[in-house]
């Protein structure tokens, strides 16, 4: 349904029936005064029983019809667009911590997180705009948000494996604060992690109340096994496991409005981000048509002078 900016300006439509009625009163009083003073038989032969030019009819209709468009581009009626002006903004948060690289996914869990990354941002709408966080024992932006996807995508190959534990807080509050960055457009990031929040300064759960205030919609991935997957031994000999905590990301997403995704392996994850552009939800947007309005009024003026004064004119 359209919206109007200033909708008083639409009392002026009730104008359009005074101004008709009006019409009609004065080429019939019109009528009835040539009637006084002439006589029908020869008005009828003079004529040659010619009906009357429609003309003066489509010219007052056309007149009607700018006066119409006016008063309504005047209110300023607004209609929603299919997605905002501006865009959406989708940071990816990626795990780069010891345990994605696990080899439960072909290479390993990064290098597959890496790979559907790209798939995600090619994905993504011309006006939208992406960036890349990437956190383990702290959390640092691997690529600015843009809206160059091509270069985003090669900063996102350029990733490192790294050794450190996962700061999960710190890696999603950056990313929050990244997507909250540019103004008026809708605001997403994809967390693709093991979900092991196990360093940093801040809580999962406070980035997630953070995301929540500044609405930033959070879609999380869960990359990992159901079962504990083998990284290796520290120096004492004791065997390291990199684990999946499915919780820990479905509870980021519930309160985010978001959606958790399980992903079982790397094809499964291709497809994940394959389709998670379709889920972004893109706001619409109140639109001016005035401009589309005044046009309008510009063309009906134009066939008013046409009728008036072009081909059989009613002026000579």
């Amino acid at each position: 349904m359209p919206g109007f900016t200033n909708p008083l300006w639409l009392v002026g439509l009730i104008g359009i029936p005074i101004l008709c009625y009006l019409y009609r009163r004065a080429v019939r009083s019109r009528k009835n005064t040539a009637m006084a003073f002439s006589h029908v038989a020869f008005l009828k032969s003079a004529l040659g029983e010619k009906k009357p030019s429609r003309r003066p009819q489509y010219l007052f209709i056309l007149s009607l019809v700018a006066i119409a468009l006016v008063i309504v581009g005047l209110a300023n009626p607004h209609l929603p667009l299919d997605q905002t002006r501006d865009g959406v903004s989708v940071v990816l948060a990626i795990d780069d911590s010891g345990s994605m690289a696990a080899n439960d996914y072909q290479p390993t869990r990064l290098e597959a997180a890496k790979e559907s990354a790209s798939v995600l941002i090619k994905s993504l709408d011309p006006k939208d705009y992406a960036g890349v966080v990437i956190f383990e024992s702290g959390a640092t932006t691997a690529a600015y948000l843009s809206p160059d996807k091509d270069r985003v995508m090669e900063k996102t190959a350029a990733i490192e494996q790294k050794n450190g534990q996962t700061a999960l807080g710190d890696g999603l509050a950056l990313a929050v604060d990244m997507a909250d960055s540019i103004p008026n457009q809708k605001k997403v990031v994809v967390l693709l992690s093991d979900g092991v929040g196990n360093a940093g300064v801040i809580s999962p759960e406070d980035a997630t109340a953070f995301a929540a205030q500044n609405k930033v919609q959070v879609f999380t991935v869960g990359l990992g096994s159901k079962s504990p997957v083998l990284l290796g031994t520290d120096p004492t000999g004791t065997p390291q496991y990199a684990t999946l905590d499915e919780a820990a990301l479905q509870s980021i997403a519930e309160k985010t409005g978001g959606t958790y995704y399980t992903s079982v392996d790397e094809q499964t994850l291709h497809q994940i981000y394959a389709g998670l552009n379709k889920e972004i939800v893109r706001e619409k947007e109140e639109t001016s048509i005035q401009p589309i309005l005044f046009a309008g009024v510009l063309l009906v003026l134009l066939a008013e002078l046409y009728l008036r004064y072009g081909k059989r004119r009613i002026i000579p």
